[in-house]
């Protein structure tokens, strides 16, 4: 909806990865330059992590433009609370081996090293990527670890990338995966963007989808969007679609750091609203007792007058909101009745 009234030629901040939107921060771009050093040794693993939302996925894929589509095959493997025999024969039937899926492992195994023999001779290299690997279990890294042990003619058969979130670390310090961090070859955390980096993200996916400086964005809404998603891309996107939407139904050509405020307040309060307590564990058979009155209430502490203006400024703060709420609501309505034919 917000593309047309600013005229844009499409929605610029999609949740959806796309490497077209691909923005080189300094984080970003050190992430490359980790991510091409380990393809050129051309064995062992390469970790990638960052918090959700941080740009993994969208990293790898503009990796992949760059890459020679001639040299490398890529096998993805995106689901990953699975074991480990599972996790190979996912990785398996990415590199086009499907019709041995119910094979034996020791089977399996022959053929993949066949089909590496065949993609070495044509000038090929495979190339395995496993992302949130945070979710894997220890057995699963042991068989990412074995499967790198394969050689054809003294080289590596496959190199792998492993994305995840910053838990998975910790998972690679730890003793049993010593083998496998022995392995690693390059490493890189991604970080969240800068405040200057934030708003040339923003403002360099307007500028890919025909933005005119409308609308035209306040520097202190720049410095509020980078205050309230923390400067994690994913947030960004989330935080600046709701912000244009309120602009294009206020039919507003001015992004303010009111806005944006207002608008994080809304999306904190909406996934909140959606949250389950948790309800308390059902005594056990030996734990039952009979029921006990419960102690009368205290009394109410007393109130000041200064908390009582402050509560009366939430109350009315609360009221504006749903005035505003039902305005937009209305709004809206009539715009999609007005695209109904008649």
């Amino acid at each position: 909806m917000y593309e047309k009234f600013y005229h844009l030629t499409a929605l610029p901040f999609l949740l959806t990865p796309d490497r077209r939107f691909f923005f080189g921060s300094s984080g970003h771009s050190r992430a490359i330059a980790h991510l091409v050093y380990g393809l050129s040794q051309e064995e062992g693993f390469v970790v990638i992590t960052g918090e959700v939302g941080a740009g993994k996925t969208t990293l790898v894929e503009q990796l992949w433009t760059q890459l020679d589509r001639s040299t490398y095959v890529m096998s993805r493997v995106v689901t990953t609370r699975v074991s480990g025999d599972d996790l190979l024969r996912l990785a398996m039937a990415g590199f086009g081996l499907e019709a041995e899926m119910a094979s034996d492992k020791a089977t399996l195994l022959v053929r993949f090293e066949h089909r590496v023999r065949e993609h070495r001779k044509a000038g090929r290299r495979l190339l395995l990527l496993v992302d949130e690997v945070q979710n894997l279990p220890l057995s699963a890294l042991e068989e990412l670890r074995m499967l790198s042990n394969i050689t054809v003619d003294g080289k590596a058969s496959v190199q792998t990338i492993l994305l995840g979130q910053p838990q998975f670390r910790p998972m690679l310090a730890m003793k049993d995966a010593e083998q496998l961090r022995q392995r690693v070859l390059a490493s890189f955390h991604l970080g969240p963007l800068s405040e200057a980096e934030t708003r040339g993200y923003i403002e360099h996916r307007l500028r890919l989808v025909g933005w005119k400086n409308d609308p035209a964005w306040e520097p202190d809404a720049f410095r509020a969007m980078h205050e309230n998603s923390g400067g994690i891309p994913r947030r960004i996107n989330t935080l600046c679609s709701r912000v244009l939407l309120l602009g294009a139904l206020e039919e507003v050509h001015a992004i303010t750091a009111e806005m944006v405020e207002t608008t994080a307040n809304e999306l904190n309060d909406d996934l909140g609203a959606g949250g389950v307590a948790l309800a308390p564990a059902e005594a056990g058979p030996y734990l039952q007792q009979a029921p006990v009155a419960p102690p009368p209430p205290p009394p109410p502490p007393a109130v000041s007058s200064q908390e009582l203006d402050a509560l009366a400024g939430r109350i009315l703060a609360l009221e504006q909101g749903a005035l505003r709420q039902e305005r937009l609501l209305k709004r809206m309505l009539d715009i999609m009745e007005a695209k109904v034919p008649q």
